[in-house]
């Protein structure tokens, strides 16, 4: 993360890096150069701090998810919480181009994948029960739903607000303050712990629905609580960042061929990697083209996807027991 933040269309020393975010974190030391200080702590700081906030969170959702419907190509997604989200903050954009009765595009994405997130809750339900199968399947049909309905916003939008739409959509964290950064970590730290604490149920949810119930573990509670989990998860990252694919699919097998699938060791690992992962693809976003800058979703993808290339090839990267 210091490297990170050391490095932009001016790079400043690490050595100074580590000294203005102590002096800032502690008050020790002094600032130095005020136009440096300005760059680190205000510009770039917030920006990586958030970046390793949401590779956290869409990592640690990723796994969730994989657990709750027994899928390993499952992830955000897939469920339909980030087409959600994109439809909440395109509705805003091109309805105002600034807000809707008060409501921010970040709030409305956050809304919007809650919602998804419950439509898929109550369509995946079979006889009172959550079925793995159901959830996918409703989780596409919700998505493509609501894809098709940002599709028709953005052929209504402006030139400015398109690219505005698009930019979001592909995901970006340059944007970010400090005043962004209580309530996202609130949120993914607590949510990541309180889901590592289910880390044994999520081991036995593996093992079957049956052999789940014999041991105790009530599963349609468990899936109801855990998808609940996950869509407050999603919601809150995808409100600040956008749509950024393949974190929460490819994060979680990454660290499953590295230290295996027990739930316990794997969600607080998937996390660090996530926040890592993203970080860099932040940094090669801000620099591979400079002075422009590439939105997320546009590296993530380019990355993303021969990996899982390789895991169809290989076979072992998709068996998530």
């Amino acid at each position: 993360m210091m490297v990170a933040i050391s490095i932009g269309a001016v790079t400043v020393p690490l050595g100074d890096v580590w000294r203005i975010v102590l002096h800032h974190l502690t008050g020790a030391g002094p600032v130095g150069d005020p136009a440096t200080d300005q760059i680190v702590w205000n510009f770039r700081a917030p920006r990586v701090v958030l970046a390793a906030l949401v590779g956290a969170g869409l990592a640690v959702s990723g796994v969730v998810l994989q657990a709750v419907v027994s899928n390993p190509l499952a992830d955000p997604t897939v469920l339909g919480f980030s087409y959600g989200a994109s439809l909440g903050a395109v509705l805003v954009i091109t309805a105002t181009g600034t807000a809707l009765g008060g409501l921010g595009a970040s709030t409305a994405a956050f809304l919007g994948a809650l919602t998804a997130g419950a439509l898929v809750f109550l369509l995946g339900q079979r006889r009172g029960r959550l079925a793995p199968t159901r959830l996918v399947l409703s989780g596409v049909a919700v998505g493509y739903v609501f894809l098709s309905a940002t599709s028709f916003l953005q052929l209504q939008a402006t030139p400015n607000e398109l690219r505005t739409v698009m930019f979001w959509m592909l995901g970006s964290v340059a944007g970010a303050q400090w005043s962004q950064l209580p309530t996202v970590s609130a949120v993914v730290l607590t949510t990541t712990v309180v889901l590592t604490l289910f880390g044994r149920r999520l081991n036995v949810l593996l093992a079957g629905d049956e052999s789940a119930t014999a041991l105790g573990v009530d599963v349609n509670r468990l899936r109801a609580v855990l998808l609940v989990l996950s869509s407050l998860l999603t919601g809150t990252v995808i409100a600040v960042a956008g749509g950024i694919g393949f974190v929460g699919l490819m994060i979680p097998h990454l660290v499953r061929l590295a230290i295996g699938a027990d739930h316990r060791k794997l969600l607080p690992v998937t996390a660090l990697l996530g926040a890592n992962y993203l970080v860099i693809v932040d940094l090669l976003s801000r620099t591979l083209n400079r002075p422009n800058e590439l939105p997320l979703g546009i590296l993530t993808a380019l990355l993303g996807a021969p990996f899982f290339l390789w895991l169809l090839r290989h076979n072992k990267g998709l068996d998530t027991g």
